[in-house]
């Protein structure tokens, strides 16, 4: 699928170094995850594999080669009544934010979900600071459908969770 100058395609092992490198920046620079201690390669390797693993889509973005961002779904919540809702999660390059990247993955990410079982996706928004993150969401019709107040505790501040919620396949 391409997007603009992104080619979006299904992550490969080989992009795992890229997808650990992206992610280390928001766990060590912002709350747009609540993670405080960066992931190494196996560990991510074992995420990818376990959402790959439920038949869901774990995708990269890539311009002239290089992976730029990446975007997974995931289970909302591991209970069997929420088999049919899922949560987004995306991530790009700090240097590559504001260019059309996060799009480019969320827009292939809703298509592939919206033709699978799934009818509901919830976007977790880590910082109600993050207006790119929440903006981006909004432009593809998710809702806000609340703000947890001050529930994550990182940089020695208390941190909001946004959450926004879109229906899929109806």
């Amino acid at each position: 699928m391409r997007s603009n100058s992104y080619l979006v395609r299904h992550a490969e092992e080989t992009d795992l170094g890229a997808i650990t490198r992206i992610y280390t920046h928001y766990v060590l620079n912002g709350a747009a995850t609540f993670e405080l201690d960066p992931p190494d390669l196996v560990t991510m390797q074992q995420r990818r594999a376990g959402i790959l693993a439920l038949g869901l889509p774990f995708l990269v973005a890539e311009s002239h080669g290089t992976v730029l961002g990446y975007a997974y779904a995931s289970l909302y919540r591991p209970r069997p009544a929420y088999r049919f809702t899922i949560e987004d999660s995306i991530y790009v390059d700090a240097e590559y934010t504001g260019r059309g990247c996060g799009r480019a993955l969320l827009s292939a990410l809703i298509d592939i979900c919206s033709k699978g079982s799934w009818r509901q996706m919830i976007a977790v928004i880590g910082d109600s600071a993050n207006v790119r993150s929440v903006h981006l969401h909004e432009g593809f019709g998710f809702q806000h459908v609340g703000t947890l107040q001050a529930v994550g505790f990182k940089f020695e501040k208390w941190v909001d969770t946004v959450l926004m919620q879109k229906s899929l396949g109806v």
